[in-house]
């Protein structure tokens, strides 16, 4: 039987798979690379809000205490949004510029919240406790960075399975569990923070 292919055909095919699958290492590489950086996070990028708001002048200059806006932080799973009562419980008397407050009015009015964008959304099947870490003495700035210093609310941490079970694994464990015979901490069970 006559050969279809040419030896030299046969070459170069061998090099084209040998590039491509390279080429394919090289891709996958690059990706794995990708999706751990700050930039597959959103890290250092503010969310539009509805109103310009600055931590830098709220809990910097002002010092105001994140409890103030975030009121359930201390006793609920969710730290809690500012209201519109509550900004314009001080905004009412100081600096009430009608555009920029326009959102709050309109909440107000309405009895609807004030529609802030989360910078830090986490997904759906994750549980998170903000009343659970305050309780094991974890600062806000832990996970949020240095609030009082930032114009605009930025992510300062992944917040990331693995920056959470790199905090989780040097935490005081309440108890250990048993999992499939293996002793281990109960803030590293999949079950704490997986629905």
């Amino acid at each position: 039987m006559k050969q279809l292919f040419s030896p030299r055909a046969d070459s170069r095919l061998r090099g084209v798979l040998i590039i491509g699958a390279a080429a394919l290492v090289l891709l996958a590489t690059a990706a794995f690379a990708w999706s751990r950086s700050g930039g597959a996070w959103n890290l250092g990028e503010p969310a539009a809000q509805p109103i310009p708001f600055s931590h830098a002048i709220h809990a910097g200059q002002i010092g105001l205490d994140c409890r103030y806006c975030h009121a359930t932080v201390e006793d609920a799973a969710g730290a809690g949004m500012p209201t519109a009562e509550t900004c314009l419980g001080c905004h009412s008397q100081v600096w009430n510029v009608g555009a920029q407050f326009a959102p709050l009015e309109t909440a107000l009015r309405l009895g609807t919240p004030v529609t802030w964008s989360s910078v830090h959304r986490l997904p759906e099947h994750v549980r998170f406790n903000h009343a659970a870490h305050i309780g094991a003495g974890v600062t806000c700035a832990t996970c949020h960075g240095a609030v009082q210093e930032m114009p605009r609310t930025v992510k300062a941490e992944t917040l990331s399975m693995g920056w959470c079970l790199d905090c989780h694994r040097d935490a005081p464990a309440a108890r250990p569990v048993q999992h499939h015979g293996t002793e281990i901490s109960e803030l590293t069970n999949c079950s704490t923070c997986h629905r």
